[in-house]
């Protein structure tokens, strides 16, 4: 079923945004954070990503898990600083669609008085969705993004047993979107947002929201129909969506036709590939058919995509990746090697809360702590088509986290540094990271770049990408087995060079 764009693709600012956790860049709270926006990093993003800030940011997936999603964190602030925050800065925030907190109000109810309870019907059981029971071949056509099926056996407060549809976590009990309550509970949050100043919504794991029998329940027809209603009711709210997929890249382009805005997910594997293969094939064969309407990003609170350039894991005929196999493998095996091993230690069955299509590493790290590398893999997110948004890890060219993995031992948090203010304002004099803003200030500033793209001709041991407007223009050479670039851009008669090394 075809939804339709949900949005026009002009409303979001053409300029780079940050992705952060409040209480993990330079302080511990939204003033702060405020005032470092405001302060030393003041211009350089035209909006920022505030990971979830809600109560409470500490549960079992670093507040993906939310207690109550209509209530700022009061360690964080309220909504009048959310307000505050979005008079400076563009403001986009999770709506974590597919689940809620088993510590939820809703749920901690449920479990007390089980159908007697006003919310019973709002968490996913097992027979809700098989109530006849399952067969092995139905249990087997469930799309996962982890190990194992996506239940869990557990005992109410009450005293009955319950089997409850969890897709990621036990903590993170999935909800029955159409129930009353799940509409009642959804739209009772995007008017926190609406109403508290925030622009965007990403909607979080919405490609599992909708559960059908005997289907994928993954991205399915009533999936889409289920996000143009959703992201309806956010336009009226003037909310503008952001949908968040890791899929097989032939997937992610229907996907992309029939929303508003998807991540380009593939971009980050394959920045990797064509620096660490010094081959540019794989990914100017992605700029030629990936989708416009698309949010870049190198760097996310989750880890490095591989799902995203590889073959499609549910077809039995094999359709192929972006990248062969064998060199996909590979491409993980450097990324471990080019961390020293740390990226091993955080990612699949090393740790907990893996994903199976992810590699946990920073991106600088993944480079190999290579400045030059890093440089021309920005250049390259901020040169293709769509938004840039910079993780604030990646901002500092952020080092794996090896204190943080070992105390949590959760795989993700290698990449969740948390940084005081003195290591940010200590880390932001740094060579490679005084040279990423720069690029960063030219990225928002250049008039070529409400222009058109165009990916030049060139040997496949190298990049070029040029943007034109008018008189102006702006073109990134890369060298890939260098790993480095230079980029060249015009006003007039006014000709600049700005080498990234």
């Amino acid at each position: 079923m075809s939804v339709g764009p949900i949005f026009l693709h002009e409303k979001m600012k053409n300029k780079v945004q940050l992705i952060t956790y409040v209480d993990r860049f330079g302080g511990s709270n939204l003033p702060q954070l405020q005032e470092l926006l405001t302060g030393p990093l003041q211009g350089v993003f035209g909006g920022v990503h505030l990971l979830p800030f809600f109560h409470k940011i500490d549960g079992a997936d670093a507040g993906f898990d939310p207690i109550d999603h209509t209530q700022v964190d009061e360690r964080l602030g309220d909504w009048q600083d959310i307000k505050a925050l979005s008079d400076h800065a563009e403001i986009m925030a999770d709506v974590i669609v597919n689940h809620m907190s088993s510590e939820s109000p809703q749920f901690l109810d449920f479990s007390r008085q089980g159908e007697a309870s006003r919310y019973n019907g709002l968490f996913l059981t097992m027979d809700a969705v098989f109530p006849k029971g399952a067969t092995e071949q139905e249990l087997l056509a469930i799309y996962r993004p982890r190990p194992g099926m996506p239940f869990t056996v557990t005992t109410l407060s009450n005293g009955q047993k319950r089997l409850l549809w969890t897709t990621f976590t036990p903590q993170q009990i999935d909800i029955d979107v159409h129930h009353p309550a799940g509409q009642s509970y959804l739209d009772s949050i995007l008017r926190s947002l609406a109403d508290s100043g925030v622009s965007m919504v990403r909607l979080d794991a919405v490609g599992y929201a909708i559960k059908k029998a005997g289907h994928s329940c993954f991205m399915m027809p009533e999936t889409f129909e289920f996000i143009g209603q959703f992201a309806a009711r956010a336009r009226e709210l003037g909310l503008e969506v952001l949908v968040e997929i890791h899929s097989y890249y032939k997937r992610q382009i229907e996907i992309a036709k029939q929303v508003d805005w998807v991540y380009d997910f593939a971009l980050p594997p394959l920045v990797l590939h064509a620096l660490e293969f010094g081959r540019s094939g794989p990914l100017r064969n992605w700029l030629a058919e990936r989708p416009k309407n698309a949010v870049t990003v190198l760097d996310t609170h989750d880890g490095i995509g591989i799902i995203d350039i590889g073959a499609d894991a549910s077809d039995r005929k094999g359709s192929p990746g972006l990248v062969p196999p064998d060199e996909l493998d590979e491409l993980v095996e450097r990324m471990h090697r080019n961390s020293q091993g740390e990226s091993r230690k955080a990612t699949g069955a090393a740790a907990s809360n893996l994903d199976l299509y992810q590699v946990n590493c920073t991106f600088y790290d993944a480079l190999g702590r290579n400045d030059a590398a890093y440089l021309a893999a920005r250049a390259i997110q901020f040169f293709v088509p769509g938004i840039p948004q910079v993780y604030y890890v990646g901002l500092l060219a952020g080092h794996n986290d090896m204190a943080l993995l070992e105390r949590t031992q959760v795989g993700r948090d290698i990449n969740r540094h948390y940084y005081s203010r003195n290591e940010v304002l200590s880390d932001l004099q740094r060579p490679v990271v005084r040279k990423l803003i720069e690029l960063i200030r030219l990225r928002n500033t250049h008039p070529a770049f409400a222009g058109k793209f165009m990916a030049q001709p060139s040997p496949d041991d190298q990049l070029c990408l040029q943007w034109t407007a008018g008189d102006a223009g702006i073109e990134l050479h890369v060298h890939l087995p260098s790993k480095t670039a230079r980029i060249t851009h015009w006003e007039k008669s006014e000709r600049s060079v700005l080498e990234l090394d």
